[in-house]
């Protein structure tokens, strides 16, 4: 047999395998993980957690950039406008950043097993400090 033969057999038989596995994740203790699987499968929950609530401080954060915008542009005129168009623009450099940057984290354990519990813990801790600065952002200057 050759190795692509191979390669695709042990592609797919991993793929078979995978549902298997998403239906026992739903029974791990997170707060008590024990194995490296746990390990990465609550990494991943807790980064589902934090990007749930940097999504909603975005929407929040663009929502008042569009009001602001709407207010400058009734006082000022249109080409003073911009806000929205910035934290657009800010927001997908940040991405960018943190994939990176999360990526350069998880060459800690290259190959391993614990990279993706590693990375993902970078991408929940970032997006958790960003959704605090997206909702400094949507209050704007009431703080």
């Amino acid at each position: 047999m050759t190795r692509t033969k191979i390669a695709l057999i042990s592609l797919a038989m991993a793929a078979f395998a995978l549902p298997a596995l998403a239906q026992d994740a739903p029974n791990v203790d997170c707060d008590n993980a024990q194995t490296q699987m746990e390990m990465n499968y609550c990494a991943e929950q807790d980064y589902d957690d934090a990007d749930a609530a940097l999504n909603k401080a975005y929407k929040a954060a663009m929502a008042s950039q569009k009001k602001m915008d709407a207010d400058i542009e009734e006082s000022m005129g249109a080409d003073s406008t911009g806000a929205a168009a910035a934290l657009k623009k800010a927001q997908r450099a940040w991405i960018d950043y943190r994939d990176g940057q999360c990526e350069g984290v998880g060459f800690q354990a290259r190959g391993g097993t614990m990279e993706p519990m590693l990375m993902m813990g970078c991408k929940a801790e970032l997006s958790r400090a960003r959704a605090k600065e997206l909702n400094e952002l949507a209050k704007g200057m009431e703080n």
